[in-house]
């Protein structure tokens, strides 16, 4: 006979997939259960166990229990496939200027003229070649970092950048601080290397810092992921005293701290990076996917040398090899001053794109860096983010919810748009649709 608990979970499972219960429905609280379904209350919990494991459900604190979007595409926000063609894609961000497609064609033609051509068909060393190394390292210290050229090492973009630290540097069951709200990228590959993520609370000034003092005096905390330099998805640049805070807590207690810096150049005169304060504990991992194109996979890992030959191997794990007809148009562009150029155009596009979204969303409070090309968007109570990224999809408009960011249990209830990716005029009208669907959705 099938327990009791199985047969109630079966039923609201039966009404969530028939529709009867709908997205955004509050159930019973767990007393209201048990009163109701004449079972104990810890049958009652385990009954909201099993819904929220099937992904039916989601419970938040101090709010109740609610029945979840399940006809979203499973991974929205991180899965790029559930992205059609003619959908407007407000999801992922990949700036591109007007004259990309020519400077790439110029490259190509100058890498066929000039240079010995054949050795770009061979393998190279693992972290690239030293010259190119060191015209990166000339190239971070526009960033504020003072690298020598082997403390470089070149990888595939970076996310490969992010996925040799993890593999080269940390083990399964490794504690790692990482901010409430965060990188979906890097939730996936501590999913695959199976650590122990623990959420940092958030302030409205970035992470709370005392947090980090007080958790490593509990836990043995082996590593912190942090973005102090335009924060994907909330746009914060930590100031000089947040980031020499993390750099100490860090040599006090012996942390590595993985330092993403794959947005840093949309702001203009940062403070110095954490790797600057704390360089025998800092992997700075930069890429020029954003700053020139996606489909540029080339990006760097800035390490000691008590880390090189770990990550080294992990490179060598992975793809050997950065290919060399990438390094070299990269690098080429970094000495012609092109990179630079792109740079100061795309802080420009983004400033543009966020003053357009702040005229037409508003009076919407959102959350953001005036040059960064995405927003955070707070929803009130009575919004269900996954109604209103739902609606938008039959819009052909595709928005994440915060889920994809979120490492605590409960996502706060907001969506987050990427700005970058489509035409000014598509730009305008998608976020005139997302403030009406926000509108509709607060009166129903």
């Amino acid at each position: 006979m099938k327990a009791r608990y199985k047969t109630i979970v079966d039923e609201f499972a039966s009404a969530i997939y028939s529709g009867e219960l709908m997205a955004g429905t509050r159930l019973p609280t767990h007393r209201q259960l048990s009163a109701e379904k004449h079972i104990s209350l810890a049958t009652a919990t385990r009954v909201y166990f099993e819904l929220e494991s099937m992904g039916l459900v989601s419970g938040e604190t101090g709010r109740g229990t609610f029945v979840r979007e399940i006809s979203l595409p499973p991974g929205l926000g991180i899965d790029q496939h559930a992205i059609a063609t003619d959908v407007l894609d407000l999801n992922f961000n990949y700036p591109a200027l007007p004259d990309q497609a020519e400077l790439l064609r110029d490259a190509l033609r100058q890498l066929t003229t000039t240079g010995d051509i054949e050795s770009l068909l061979r393998y190279q060393p693992h972290a690239g070649k030293l010259g190119e190394r060191n015209i990166i390292a000339s190239y971070l210290s526009s960033r504020g970092l003072l690298p020598s050229a082997e403390d470089v090492l070149i990888v595939n973009g970076a996310q490969h950048g992010l996925a040799v630290s993890v593999m080269g540097l940390l083990k399964p069951g490794d504690v790692m601080l990482v901010d409430a709200l965060t990188y979906p990228g890097f939730k996936i590959l501590a999913g695959l290397f199976h650590l122990e993520l623990i959420p940092i609370p958030i302030t409205s000034q970035g992470p709370d810092l005392s947090f980090l003092t007080d958790i490593c005096k509990k836990r043995r905390v082996r590593a912190i992921y942090t973005m102090p330099t335009m924060h994907n998805p909330l746009g914060w640049v930590l100031d000089l005293e947040q980031r020499k805070a993390i750099a100490d807590i860090a040599k006090q207690h012996d942390l590595i701290i993985i330092e993403d810096a794959a947005y840093a150049y949309l702001v203009d005169h940062p403070p110095r990076p954490i790797a600057f304060f704390a360089p025998e504990q800092t992997i700075y991992i930069t890429g020029f996917s954003k700053n020139i194109a996606t489909g540029l996979r080339v990006g760097a890992i800035v390490a000691s040398q008590k880390y090189r030959a770990s990550l080294e191997r992990a490179i060598r794990a992975t793809t050997w090899n950065t290919p060399a007809i990438m390094t070299n148009i990269v690098c080429g562009w970094l000495l012609d001053g092109t990179i630079e150029r792109l740079e100061m155009q795309k802080r420009e596009d983004a400033y543009s794109r966020q003053k357009l979204a702040r005229e037409v969303l508003a009076p919407f409070p959102f959350i953001s860096h005036p040059n960064s090309y995405f927003i955070w968007l707070p929803l009130t109570d009575e919004v269900r983010a996954e109604f209103v990224v739902k609606n938008l999809m039959g819009e052909h408009i595709s928005v994440s919810t915060a889920e994809p960011f979120c490492t605590t249990q409960n996502a706060p209830h907001a969506i987050r748009l990427a700005l970058g990716s489509v035409s000014y005029e598509n730009l305008h009208f998608a976020l005139t649709k997302i403030k009406k669907h926000i509108e509709y959705a607060q009166y129903l």
